[in-house]
């Protein structure tokens, strides 16, 4: 299999749960394929961030030049992940992503996209319109919407500021590991979402590797249902198509 590369610490937590979605994705492949002996997993590098950092190096849209610090931070562990003989590497956080081909430059090795595998994953479910939930960042993120357009999706962050604001306050408290109340605070800002932006229902994407953590008994899950709304859980999505791409032939 191919070494996976990680840029994780954005936050710790998630790169937990990205370091046990492969695992438990090897341990599926290996029994159905009904290979005998341990399952074989896939050698992995981490390079760990300081969250307060990368979120004090967030620039400005439509200025280049503010987002160097944050470009250089990612792209510099990007570069270790390559020298430590990572074969490809990936994000485990979807803000960074909005930044994706600026990050990139100079980098040998190939990084899979969040965005990318994530809107493949929403057309093949047949999913018209997703809701964007995450960062201000990634709720805003132009890339993110072009990413699923291309696949026939239409992606958009809720039109309510305070409700956008609400997403941001629980992801902090998220990450802060305050899950209590978590589930019904986002289904609150599911359901004002619903009700003032969408004429059918759309597949909520949980566009933020923490907010899978306030459905505890879910969240290592790809997609999962909650009161008759659909879910699609970012890291896992992506987390698989990192294994999957460690045991291809594909270079």
């Amino acid at each position: 299999m191919k070494k996976i590369g990680i840029v994780g610490g954005v936050a710790w937590k998630s790169t937990v749960d990205y370091y046990s979605a492969i695992c438990r994705r090897s341990e599926h492949w290996r029994l159905a394929s009904n290979l005998p002996g341990a399952p074989s997993i896939p050698e992995m590098s981490i390079e760990s961030l300081d969250i307060n950092k990368a979120i004090a190096y967030f620039g400005a849209d439509g200025d280049d030049r503010s987002w160097c610090q944050f470009d250089d931070y990612h792209r510099t562990a990007l570069k270790r992940l390559e020298a430590s003989g990572a074969d490809f590497a990936l994000i485990a956080s979807n803000s960074p992503h909005h930044r994706m081909e600026a990050i990139i430059r100079g980098v040998g090795i190939p990084v899979l996209s969040i965005f990318e595998v994530s809107a493949k994953e929403c057309a093949r479910m047949g999913a018209r319109e997703v809701l964007i939930l995450g960062t201000s960042v990634t709720m805003n993120s132009p890339v993110l919407r072009e990413k699923f357009s291309k696949y026939g999706v239409e992606a958009s962050g809720p039109d309510d500021e305070a409700t956008r604001a609400s997403t941001t306050r629980l992801i902090a408290d998220l990450q802060l590991g305050n899950p209590d109340g978590a589930a019904e605070r986002l289904a609150g800002i599911v359901k004002a979402s619903l009700q003032k932006q969408f004429t059918s229902q759309p597949l909520v994407c949980l566009a933020c590797t923490e907010l899978p953590s306030a459905f505890q008994e879910l969240k290592t899950l790809p997609t999962f249902e909650v009161e008759d709304v659909w879910y699609l859980n970012t890291t896992v999505v992506h987390a698989n198509a990192a294994f999957d791409f460690a045991a291809s032939k594909t270079r």
